[in-house]
């Protein structure tokens, strides 16, 4: 079923891809992509607020998550060069955070999509 719901998601961030390309801001690429999701009739939450716990006290911080699919996949979107190390930190630190199954780090800054997506696993 999760198989199922990455692919679904990897085809609409393609087909985001296809009709803008790269070089746009990360917050183009997210408005169209939950429109592409939304399309195919997903629940879709952008900007997700994601509180800080430490040692069982939650801070007055939080992060955000740039899109929860059926609350089980993190989308975390980014228009860089090249991702980094502290990028895959940072989706495994939102999944265990979250609890959630499953995330995908895609970078739209890449002349084919399928270059640009990493799939992470809790």
């Amino acid at each position: 079923m999760e198989d199922q719901l990455t692919r679904k998601v990897i085809g609409a961030a393609i087909e985001v891809h296809k009709e803008l390309g790269p070089g746009l801001l990360e917050s183009v690429y997210r408005k169209c992509l939950v429109y592409e999701l939304k399309a195919l009739r997903m629940k879709v939450d952008e900007e997700v607020m994601l509180p800080v716990f430490y040692k069982g006290n939650k801070l007055g911080s939080s992060f955000r998550m740039d899109i929860v699919v059926e609350n089980k996949l993190i989308l975390e979107l980014k228009t860089v060069e090249k991702i980094l190390p502290v990028h895959k930190a940072q989706i495994l630190s939102y999944l265990k955070m979250s609890n959630k199954p499953q995330g995908l780090l895609i970078n739209f800054n890449v002349p084919i999509l399928k270059q640009g997506i990493k799939r992470f696993v809790n």
